[in-house]
């Protein structure tokens, strides 16, 4: 029986999806807190003013654990917190298909903070907000030290990118689709 490439491609993808995903919907709410908790906490260490541009922060999208895995169609999934002024004021989930030359898989953190009012309340009242449509994310890239691109921080959303070797540079948060979770 002859199976074409992209039907492999495809069937292997949801393979992998379908071992990584369980993982990620089976979590409950004292699990992800504590995971964006330890999130929260390593991008601290890595970046020297994150505590402090967190407190400037209207609201903060923490989603301690992003699988990513594509063998020419890729896709990616989470489960995070949005904390605002250090409390858990709701409970979202992450997602986004690709297609193109990829192959692999990782578990990546991502962090996105409102730094304006606006931004926040957009965000909030949406039905499924997608980066890059609904608002534009700016990736922030960090210097040597850990410091941050100061031009960066005038964007109302600014986007961080890391895992627990540092952070991560040429990956965007274009495409991801953020939808309120019924926890």
């Amino acid at each position: 029986m002859f199976v074409s490439k992209g039907f492999k491609s495809v069937l292997l993808l949801f393979l992998v999806m379908m071992l990584v995903a369980p993982t990620a919907h089976a979590a409950s709410k004292a699990e992800i807190n504590a995971k964006a908790k330890a999130a929260i906490t390593a991008f601290y260490k890595q970046v020297a003013s994150g505590r402090e541009l967190s407190k400037k922060a209207y609201g903060m999208l923490v989603f301690p654990e992003v699988f990513k895995a594509g063998f020419g169609i890729g896709g990616e999934y989470g489960e995070g917190v949005m904390m605002e002024r250090g409390k858990t004021t709701g409970y979202y989930s992450t997602a986004a298909a690709s297609i193109g030359f990829q192959i692999g898989a990782q578990i990546k953190s991502q962090i996105i903070m409102f730094m304006t009012r606006e931004a926040l309340k957009k965000f909030k009242s949406s039905e499924g907000w997608k980066a890059g449509v609904d608002g534009s994310v700016a990736l922030v890239t960090v210097g040597v030290g850990g410091n941050i691109d100061s031009d960066t921080l005038k964007d109302p959303i600014i986007g961080f990118i890391f895992s627990n070797k540092g952070l991560m540079y040429n990956l965007t948060f274009e495409g991801s689709k953020i939808s309120k979770m019924n926890k």
